[in-house]
Parts: C-alpha cells; sequence; structure tokens
C-alpha cells in the first residue's frame, strides 16, 4: 500500500505550508516505507509516502505532475489493466516517460475525465489536482479497499489515506463523532461517510468527489447488479469461473518487485496459490501463520497446498497471550438491586495500563463491596 494526503485552500486562498503536508506524510508513514514526496504551489499542497511495486524509477514518483504540468496526482493502489488501457491512450497519441500504472490513470483522466473510473479495474484511491481549472477530484475503488478521508474547513478541503494525517494541522480538533459510536454499535463498523471523528467524512466505495468553487459534490459512479441472469450448465458455470479466477490472478502478478501470497490452508487462498503456480515461472513464495492451539492452527492444511505446489514456504506460530497485548481490558461489576428498579446492572469500566488503571481497579473493588453491603441491608 502507499499513503497519500494533500490541502487545497480554495475558500480562503491561503498558501499550503509544505512543512504541513510534509507533517501529514509523516503521520501515515507506515504505509510507504520506500519514499516520501511533496509538492505545493501556492494554495495547492499533495504528499505521498511510497511503496513501490511498478516502475522502481525516481520517474515514478509521486506526486507525479502531467507534462504539460496542468495535473498532479497521488496515487494509491494498483491498476490491474493499465497495460491495456495505456496501449488504447498510445493509439490516440498519448506518449508516456514512465512504465507505471500511476502516469497511465493520470492521462486516462486528462482524456476521459471522471469518465475514465469507468475503465479501471484495480483497488485505488487518488487525488487529482487540476491548476488550470482550479478544481480538485478524488474517487474510491468500486468495494473500497482502499481508504480515503477528507475534511472541509474555514480554508478548503485536506484529504488523507488515514485520519491521523489530519493531525498535523493545528487547527483540527480530534473530537470523537456521537453519531460513529451509535453506528458502529449498531453495524459494528462505521459506514461510509461517517468517521470515528466529527468533521472528517470517508469518500464512499464508487464514488467521486469533485471540490470546485468551495463547494464539494460527490458522485456515485458504479453500482452492483443482479440482472440479467446468466444460464449456464453446472460445467460451464465451472469454466467459467476459473477463468475468471484465472484472469484475476494474472492481472495481480504484473510487479517490478517479488511477489508471495498468505496461504492459510482455506479454499480461498489455496485456489490463489495454484493459479500464482501455474501463471508464474518459478516457485511462489508462501506465507503461514498458525497458533499453539491445534483446534485454531491451520498449518498442516496450509502444508499440504504448499508441499502439493512446490512453493517456497514459511511459517510463523503466535505464541504471544492475545490478552497481554491489548492494550485495553473491559472490567465488568454487578451492583446491587436498584430500589427504584429492582433489577440489578452492569456498569463497565475501562482500565488502562496508565497510572488510572490501578485506580479503576480500587474503584472496582470499593462499588463491589457497596454492592454487597447494600444487599445485605
Amino acid at each position: 500500500m502507499c499513503g497519500i494526503a494533500g490541502r487545497v485552500n480554495l475558500l480562503s486562498g491561503a498558501p499550503v505550508d509544505p512543512a504541513g503536508i510534509e507533517a501529514m506524510c509523516r503521520l501515515i508513514a507506515h504505509r510507504g516505507p520506500d519514499g516520501q514526496g511533496t509538492l505545493v504551489e501556492g494554495f495547492a499542497g499533495f504528499g505521498h509516502r511510497r511503496l513501490a511495486i511498478l516502475d522502481l524509477s525516481d520517474a515514478a514518483s509521486q506526486p507525479m505532475v502531467s507534462q504539460d504540468g496542468r495535473h498532479w496526482i497521488v496515487f494509491n493502489g494498483e491498476i490491474y489493466n493499465f497495460l491495456e488501457i495505456r496501449r488504447e491512450l498510445e493509439a490516440r497519441g498519448v506518449r508516456f516517460r514512465t512504465s507505471s500504472d500511476t502516469e497511465v490513470l493520470l492521462a486516462s483522466y486528462k482524456a476521459l475525465g471522471p469518465a475514465c473510473l469507468e475503465r479501471l479495474r484495480g483497488m485505488f484511491a487518488f487525488a487529482i489536482w487540476d491548476a488550470a481549472e482550479r478544481t480538485l477530484f478524488l474517487a474510491r475503488d468500486r468495494l473500497g479497499k482502499k481508504p480515503l478521508f477528507y475534511r472541509v474547513d474555514k480554508d478548503g478541503l485536506a484529504f488523507a489515506s488515514e485520519p491521523q494525517a489530519f493531525l498535523a494541522d493545528a487547527g483540527f480538533e480530534s473530537r470523537p463523532a456521537r453519531r460513529a459510536v451509535a453506528l458502529y454499535l449498531a453495524h459494528g463498523y462505521v459506514p461510509s461517510p461517517w468517521s470515528a471523528f466529527e468533521g472528517v467524512y470517508k469518500l464512499p466505495p464508487a464514488n467521486y468527489g469533485i471540490f470546485k468553487n468551495g463547494r464539494l459534490d460527490v458522485s456515485r459512479y458504479w453500482r452492483l447488479h443482479y440482472s440479467p441472469k446468466v444460464r449456464l450448465t453446472e460445467a460451464e458455470a465451472v469454466e467459467r469461473l476459473l477463468d475468471l479466477l484465472r484472469e484475476s490472478v494474472r492481472l495481480r502478478l504484473i510487479s517490478d518487485v517479488p511477489l508471495g501470497a498468505f496461504l492459510s490452508g482455506g479454499v480461498d487462498s489455496s485456489v490463489v496459490v495454484a493459479l500464482m503456480a501455474q501463471l508464474s515461472k518459478g516457485p511462489v513464495k508462501t506465507f503461514s501463520i498458525g497458533f499453539e492451539e491445534e483446534e485454531f492452527d491451520e498449518l498442516p492444511y496450509a502444508r499440504l497446498v504448499a508441499e502439493r505446489y512446490g512453493t517456497h514456504h514459511e511459517e510463523f506460530v503466535v505464541r504471544s497471550d492475545a490478552v497481554a497485548i491489548i492494550p485495553i481490558r473491559l472490567v465488568a461489576t454487578a451492583t446491587a438491586a436498584s430500589t427504584v428498579t429492582g433489577s440489578s446492572q452492569v456498569r463497565a469500566a475501562w482500565a488502562t495500563s496508565s497510572p488510572n488503571a490501578s485506580w479503576s481497579a480500587r474503584k472496582t473493588e470499593s462499588n463491589r463491596a457497596a454492592s454487597a453491603r447494600h444487599a445485605r441491608s
């Protein structure tokens, strides 16, 4: 993965501080260990943390600028059919300086505008700045594999792969969003467009946003359709599924760095490894995680697949105490029946490893003793 960040001060016109963009990138440095790049001109600034997969040269570094200097791009993800799109653009007379999918994506946007999204097969979150039109374009892949957060303030719009990048802005107050708490308790996650922070939003999957003249307009470019239905025999369905899986794996094997696969021994990872073995010139590198507890350990199944396809296999057994690595523990105490409601209730106290932890534990014991005394009376 890579990390992207940026800001355009279209509302105030205030110049973007280059140090601020660099700070945003540092806060998401874990997303890209291979380098950092920034570009700031006037009231627009982009930043990028790179994990190099395609075209490892400096020419493919980001932010990338179009040959005419009008458009900038920062991009996180991978466009699996970029070679096909590149050939189409070359037939139109477009010339490329790199072999990266980033440059193809930028050229595709220049040629087609937002309609370029219909041609993309991949996982992506990207931002493009049009200096001539003073327009910011944001987009996210169909299923939301790549994250993209944004916030609008008095100056303009800031965006990033992860919300902690906004902490670089002294004007950002990291207040929890109450609605997000309710959504998390209801769904087990916080759905788009909301986030855990007040005033911070996620660009929803299969959507793009255009920030122009101080206004952000978000539009959906794709929906999953369940029709028309496909009528196939079982044998035809099996063959069609295998063709689709093989093509998907083949496209994902395009890389300028070594590739590997996580192998659990389950159906999905086993199928992927089998197809990688068919399509690769050398042994596939596979990696598996196991557990000391036999009922949870899947290493034997992973080994069977690794042996079957002759992979270069590595295993790691997790032995850490799961509770010990969790920084927060939940302590529940039961209180006596209320004289008003006549029912018992459970109070949850969050105790951390900070000095407050011992205070919380003492308070828990105090509550328990008080409850017992109340029950006896």
